[in-house]
């Protein structure tokens, strides 16, 4: 059988360089491996922050104890003053400071409006939101019970003081990740992610090597011809390890790690498997369109790196430029984060998800578009270096 006789020629291709062992199992694995072990606290906690003492009354140990209670935040350094505080982050030994001004508990107690000043690093994104968050809590927490105090001083009685204080209380039930635990949305974002970069690499390189080493000849008469065999008979190797790769590392968020999977297992694993092959059939159709081996190559390493920005993992794609969100419907992986979010998070019918399901085949069949062109790049093979 034809398709069989290029099946066998690939694995051998494939089982011939360290190059692709190292790509299609080793790197992702591996990677896979160092995301999850490096989340696998989800929310980070304790970040090192700083605390400016000025007044060392009882009411300023009192914030201290309430500061270093809070989950978010670790005072990690006492400081003697405001520069000393600012040294500190500057040189990284702290995300933040809080600094309790002088004479502090007697303006609280007169009643004379006392500045509680809190600073956060935002110039790291996580470490700084964190610390930003927790000093606010403290800060709004402090300020209330001030108000009650003076409130009750003036009479007032202690049950309608808390009431004024806070008229409503605010419960918060985050959906579907109750425990807002990063590593639950990041890692099956990134790591999707990070497998579609890897595949559009050893897709384009399997190809382009063709035409490196004039084999595109041969390659393309032991498929009598076809080129569609061809092609289906270098991929679909590629596309069982890739495959497997992806579904084995699910299995290991969303069986041994407990990640939501509010719907049956066969929907993700059936993203799984176009997420690969339509990432295949996107870089089957820019080797078609642009043959050059370094051009392509950096074409699909750039779409690649940018798929982490534009896709909207980290940034609601509602929210970008107009010109900048478009692109994030251009690239497979947008497709497979809304079917993960559709169906392991928000566990919907797989109906309403068809449209994403429809978008990842339709990339499947990308190359048809360009089939002929790259007919004719095999039985001409020209490599520019």
């Amino acid at each position: 059988m034809v398709l069989l006789d290029i099946i066998k020629r690939e694995l051998r291709r494939l089982t011939s360089r360290k190059i692709y062992v190292v790509m299609m199992l080793v790197v992702p694995l591996a990677c896979s491996f160092f995301l999850l072990n490096l989340m696998h606290e989800g929310l980070p906690l304790k970040v090192p922050v700083g605390m400016v003492d000025l007044d060392h009354s009882s009411m300023s140990r009192q914030i201290a104890r309430s500061l270093n209670a809070s989950p978010l935040i670790d005072i990690d350094s006492d400081f003697e003053s405001y520069h000393e505080a600012i040294n500190g982050v500057k040189s990284g030994d702290i995300y933040g400071f809080f600094l309790i001004p002088s004479d502090f508990q007697q303006k609280a107690i007169a009643g004379e409006k006392p500045t509680l000043s809190f600073f956060s690093n935002m110039t790291i994104f996580v470490p700084g939101s964190l610390s930003f968050k927790g000093f606010k809590t403290i800060a709004v927490t402090t300020a209330g019970g001030i108000v009650k105090t003076t409130l009750v001083s003036a009479g007032a009685d202690e049950n309608l003081a808390g009431s004024l204080i806070q008229p409503l209380v605010i419960r918060t039930h985050p959906l579907n990740n109750p425990w807002t635990n990063y590593s639950i949305y990041l890692c099956q974002s990134f790591i999707p992610c990070l497998l579609a970069l890897i595949i559009l690499l050893v897709t384009v390189f399997s190809i382009c090597q063709e035409h490196k080493t004039g084999t595109s000849v041969e390659w393309l008469e032991e498929a009598r011809g076809h080129m569609g065999i061809a092609l289906l008979g270098k991929l679909l190797p590629q596309t069982v390890i890739f495959t497997s790769v992806g579904i084995a590392i699910q299995a290991v968020m969303f069986g041994f790690l407990g990640f939501p999977l509010n719907n049956h297992p066969v929907h993700m694993v059936l993203a799984m498997l176009l997420l690969v092959t339509a990432t295949q059939g996107f870089a089957v159709f820019i080797t078609e369109m642009l043959p050059n081996f370094r051009i392509a190559l950096s074409i699909v390493s750039l779409t690649g790196i940018l798929c982490f920005s534009v896709a909207g993992f980290s940034f609601p794609v509602e929210k970008m430029y107009g010109g900048i969100a478009i692109f994030s419907y251009i690239v497979p992986i947008r497709y497979h984060f809304l079917i993960y979010i559709d169906q392991a998070l928000n566990g919907i019918p797989i109906y309403y998800s068809r449209f994403y399901y429809v978008a990842l085949l339709l990339f499947t069949l990308l190359p048809l578009i360009g089939l002929r062109r790259l007919r004719r790049q095999c039985e001409h093979p020209v490599y520019i270096p």
